[in-house]
């Protein structure tokens, strides 16, 4: 590996453009191009001779299957493999792979999360080519596979994925992107992009610890843990030297990604101990779905190899920080043009200003869809805790960006400061050029110089919803934007005015201060934001009138995929639930309690022997012994009630009340039954502990 050039090795398993330049005749690879960056339809005699070179290129590097891989409504990514053999005449088997099986495959539409859309006996789901995202090879112990990015809908024409809403929205984003720009009078920009990278936070254990607690294997969280002596109080681990295990780890982490074409460039310890995060570099938001799928992919899998476990729940342990994902959107050009980019003069920078008031005013409007794409039961440990954003919505733009928007929409001169230099006080430290505002970690929608952080996003989901979300809501008001600007008489006028309107009926979404504080949140709702606690309080908002007619009108779902959408949302809430408290309740009667019970039995047979020998002072151990049978008393009623209430559940049939009983009664009982097992751990001799502790699993690996 000390031999390892990055320049042989990015791309090596990707079919990607300078591969298809290579092996396409000129014309085929015009047409694809054609499709891919025109939108135009593809040709199927294109799809043979693409297939072909794929198959040759794959079957060189010694692939023997194909998959179609799909993203279904699980948020995780699904593949069915089949060989490239066929029979010929002679009962001899030759190598083969047509342009009708590279453009579509089939997989049982009913088995993925439908939301009702089909019907157990409904089986045929059709899967997609993507030819806007590469074809790529992955290389594990079955051997090699050629993987094709695709789509998945159902018979009847309905998307059953994430991938096909996001494709819509981002031609959706770029008619609503030409439209204004031509308007303003840009008549060289052909194609408008949205363009993200999504920050991946995850958590390394040791593996065999891992498999020493049912809850980490079945919820990918920590049910039961006591705060060790240590924590993240000191500070220490961000940023900090990352230990030499776990740097072999990244280090194959970013070879194998590399590999595969994702430009893994940032890698660094995290605020909690055992804590890392994983940057990529920007690119199409379609092509940062499918990159950030394969990363969670390979987080773990490479994991696996280094006998270690990693953890993408967004709180496997309480008491320290949680993982998200930032994922960063902007949009460009084919021109070259950073649409959000303030450029040396902002104030006179019209594409700036009105794009980023399209932002303004679709957050704004649209701030419960926004809160609904990160909402997760996962999340719901995190969002609104002293280190990941609040559950209100608002959008951080730094105070230079306000205040120039203030001055505008009060037709105010605006005067611009210059670039202030920072001053080191050491003469052998370069001077620095300051930027023109802080960062604010705490907002949930922050501007970042060139581009909008949305920082609330839950780690382990696939990031194509917030995607499609934000491309769609923006793209919204871009259209109404470009409806005025058409039949303006002075195109000029009509822009400044747009501009002014907006920021005056819409800065009630923007906050430069402290998210974490109480007193936003007073703030906020004298302003009329809206405070979504938790998952279920905001799904809902999915099937309003609102939210249904946005998503019609810009051709992304039907109601009736909206409404199955809701259905799979509500059911994977009060499943997730369900299935953690199912493993508490295991946890509690198979390691916990007889564990408990045989320590409370030591300490009191210890007091009948020291009794029997003489007279000594008991006192200290009568007290641990009470302490203890108090405890497990209470640990008998809050796994009865816990029980109870999971038997209660099963007989509640709607989905939203079910998901209102997990949220109210179930969660309440877990967290009561957390409380008493966790003081047990305090009580109880570490080497009689059943499950690993928060002290091993944090600081061992």
């Amino acid at each position: 590996m000390n031999d390892l050039k990055l320049s042989d090795l990015f791309g090596v398993n990707v079919f990607d453009d300078n591969l298809m330049r290579e092996r396409l005749p000129k014309a085929i690879y015009k047409k694809l191009h054609n499709t891919i960056d025109k939108g135009l339809p593809l040709d199927p005699a294109v799809a043979d001779v693409v297939a072909n070179a794929m198959k040759d290129w794959a079957i060189e590097k010694g692939a023997t299957h194909f998959t179609h891989w799909f993203q279904p409504m699980n948020g995780k990514t699904a593949e069915k493999y089949d060989s490239f053999l066929s029979p010929t005449s002679d009962g001899r088997m030759i190598m083969e792979f047509s342009g009708k099986e590279l453009i579509k495959g089939e997989a049982d539409g009913s088995s993925f999360p439908s939301g009702g859309l089909r019907q157990t006996f409904e089986a045929r789901g059709y899967t997609v080519w993507d030819c806007t995202s590469p074809a790529f090879l992955k290389e594990d112990a079955s051997g090699v596979a050629l993987c094709i990015p695709t789509a998945f809908y159902s018979h009847t024409g309905e998307a059953l994925d994430k991938k096909s809403p996001l494709l819509h929205s981002m031609e959706c984003i770029q008619s609503a992107g030409i439209r204004v720009l031509r308007a303003m009078g840009d008549e060289a920009t052909t194609k408008v992009t949205a363009t993200v990278g999504a920050e991946q936070e995850y958590f390394l254990v040791d593996k065999r610890q891992y498999q020493q607690r049912k809850d980490l294997i079945f919820a990918g969280r920590t049910l039961f843990g006591a705060m060790p002596p240590k924590g993240q109080e000191m500070e220490d681990h961000y940023y900090g030297s990352i230990k030499e295990k776990i740097a072999k780890y990244m280090r194959d982490i970013d070879v194998e990604l590399w590999k595969l074409g994702v430009p893994s460039k940032t890698k660094h310890n995290e605020v909690a101990p055992a804590q890392h995060e994983l940057a990529p570099i920007f690119t199409t938001a379609n092509v940062a779905c499918d990159q950030n799928q394969l990363i969670m992919e390979t987080l773990q899998k490479v994991a696996n190899r280094h006998e270690l476990a990693c953890l993408l729940h967004e709180k496997p342990f309480a008491y320290v920080n949680g993982s998200g994902k930032h994922v960063n959107w902007s949009l460009v050009t084919d021109t070259g043009k950073n649409l959000f980019s303030p450029g040396k003069h902002p104030h006179e920078n019209k594409e700036f200003l009105l794009f980023t008031s399209a932002v303004i005013k679709a957050v704004d409007v649209h701030a419960d869809l926004l809160r609904l794409c990160a909402a997760t039961a996962g999340n719901d440990h995190r969002l609104g805790g002293n280190e990941a954003p609040p559950a209100v919505i608002s959008i951080f733009l730094g105070d230079e960006i306000t205040h120039l928007f203030e001055q505008i929409s009060h037709g105010e001169e605006v005067i611009e400061k210059g670039k202030q230099m920072m001053e080191m006080g050491v003469a052998t430290l370069p001077q620095l050029k300051k930027e023109s505002s802080d960062r604010n970690r705490t907002s949930p929608f922050a501007f970042t110089g060139n581009k909008f952080e949305f920082r609330m996003f839950p780690s382990s989901e696939s990031i194509a919803e917030a995607n499609t979300f934000l491309n769609v809501m923006v793209a919204d008001v871009l259209n109404e934007f470009a409806n005025r600007l058409e039949t303006a008489e002075d195109t000029q006028k009509e822009m400044e005015a747009i501009i002014k309107e907006t920021y005056l009926n819409h800065k009630r979404i923007i906050f430069n201060g402290n998210g974490y504080s109480n007193e936003w949140v007073e703030e906020a709702a004298r302003r009329g934001l809206s405070n979504y606690k938790t998952t279920v309080d905001v799904l809902p908002c999915f099937i309003k009138e609102d939210s249904i007619a946005l998503f019609e009108r810009n051709q992304i779902f039907h109601r009736s995929e909206l409404f199955a959408r809701y259905e799979i949302l509500l059911e994977e809430y009060y499943k997730t639930l369900n299935i953690e408290a199912r493993t508490m309740l295991d946890m509690v009667q198979k390691q916990i309690m007889p564990a408990t019970l045989q320590y409370t039995t030591q300490i009191a047979e210890h007091i009948i022997a020291l009794n029997k020998v003489g007279v000594f002072e008991v006192n200290a151990q009568t007290e641990l012994l009470q302490s203890l049978t108090t405890a497990i008393n209470t640990l008998k009623q809050c796994t009865d009630q816990l029980h109870q209430e999971l038997e209660q559940s099963t007989h509640i049939e709607e989905a939203y009340d079910k998901a209102v009983f997990f949220k109210e009664h179930i969660l309440v009982d877990m967290e009561a039954l957390r409380q008493v097992a966790d003081e047990l751990e305090l009580l109880i001799d570490e080497k009689a502990w059943p499950i690993p502790t928060y002290g091993e699993l944090l600081f061992r690996a």
